[in-house]
């Protein structure tokens, strides 16, 4: 009987590291499902973060780079402008890109440099021990803000999509989850359309992914689940926040 569903080439078959109920394995598998499909793998180079995704290159058969905290998108400028006929993508937590790394990823968008970012979005640092985050949520607790995130204080959670929309330069630029098989399908689509308008050279392209982080948010998978789709969802809208004409 011929397989109908299998492991895509540009997965590696190394054993995860990420905590049960991590949203990371799902988003890798359709960023190499993507690869796969557009039979880009010989010319495909993610860049890694500083964060939970900090061992992203053992995931994948392509090539990766590794970037210092939050200065993936310098990165990915050099060597997209070096040799544009690299497929080029960033792969970025909230804490690299939207904290320390915030004026590299707003610069390169408004430079319309012809790279991807695939933006991990879970409302708080992971890898460091679950601190808040430029994108925690109001009351939201975490190890920095245990009675809750103080908006008088530290202000609103950072909404990247709609901030790097506002930018004159065309874009692509949506937000979408993977907590649900309905969401995975409509993200997969995003993914895609993403590197194709690379392949285009059309545009800078952006995809924002509201994701889990169960061990952080001191939730059991599921519990996390229906939190995201509570909370986070409702401030975090998904959906093409901008297109290129």
């Amino acid at each position: 009987m011929p397989k109908t569903f299998r492991k895509p080439e540009a997965l590696s078959d190394a054993q995860t590291h990420y905590c049960p109920g991590c949203t990371h394995g799902v988003i890798h598998r359709l960023i190499a499902e993507t690869v796969d499909e557009l039979g880009i793998r010989g010319r495909t180079v993610g860049i890694a973060p500083v964060g939970c995704a900090v061992l992203a290159y053992n995931y994948f058969t392509f090539d990766f780079q590794e970037a210092a905290h939050g200065r993936a998108p310098a990165m990915a400028t050099g060597m997209k402008r070096v040799r544009p006929d690299l497929i080029v993508f960033t792969y970025q937590g909230d804490g690299d890109l939207a904290s320390i790394g915030m004026g590299e990823i707003i610069h390169a968008a408004n430079r319309g440099e012809k790279f991807t970012t695939i933006f991990v979005n879970n409302a708080v640092y992971g890898m460091t021990g679950g601190q808040m985050a430029p994108t925690t949520m109001p009351n939201q607790k975490t190890t920095t803000s245990p009675f809750g995130r103080n908006v008088e204080e530290v202000g609103m959670p950072v909404k990247m999509a709609e901030l790097l929309a506002a930018l004159q330069t065309p874009a692509y630029i949506t937000r979408q989850t993977v907590i649900r098989p309905k969401y995975i399908t409509r993200a997969k689509k995003a993914i895609k359309q993403a590197f194709t308008y690379q392949m285009e050279r059309k545009c800078f392209s952006f995809v924002e992914v509201v994701s889990t982080c169960p061990t952080n948010w001191g939730m059991t998978p599921v519990e996390a689940v229906g939190w995201t789709e509570d909370t986070l969802l409702p401030y975090y809208q998904i959906g093409d926040v901008k297109v290129p004409e």
